[in-house]
């Protein structure tokens, strides 16, 4: 009987996170090819728990991504009236809030440069071992 009450509650808060995630025109976007499958938590119940941080901000983007070891979905929220933006770090494998964070339109600018500069740095080729 517990078990039915609480379907009974976590379906429409799925439902409503799938809807949500589907209105905003958002997709979340792997970091590798990959990380979802590795994910526990679904995509749409860790935007659901992002949201409720900021329930009144438009999603802006979504990203499934390592980080420090980690499995995190990064959410970027705008709210009408405020400049910059506020990122949310959600636990891909336990679902529970890592960060909550505002970045102002500098350091937004300044964390794309850093992420963009990364991005162009080419893996090291694997050099062939000598022969003695």
């Amino acid at each position: 009987m517990r078990l039915i009450r609480n379907m009974a509650f976590a379906i429409p808060a799925l439902l409503i996170a799938a809807s949500t995630i589907a209105a905003q025109g958002v997709t979340v976007k792997e970091e590798k090819p990959g990380l979802l499958k590795k994910a526990k938590i679904t995509a749409e119940a860790a935007t659901a728990t992002a949201q409720a941080k900021f329930p009144k901000a438009t999603l802006k983007s979504a990203e499934l991504e390592q980080e420090d070891g980690k499995l995190i979905y990064s959410f970027d929220f705008e709210t009408a009236g405020k400049s910059g933006i506020d990122e949310v770090a959600v636990d891909a494998m336990t679902g529970k809030v890592l960060s909550v964070e505002h970045e102002t339109p500098k350091g937004e600018a300044a964390e794309k440069a850093k992420d963009d500069a990364k991005a162009k740095v080419p893996a090291k080729a694997a050099t062939p071992a000598k022969k003695p």
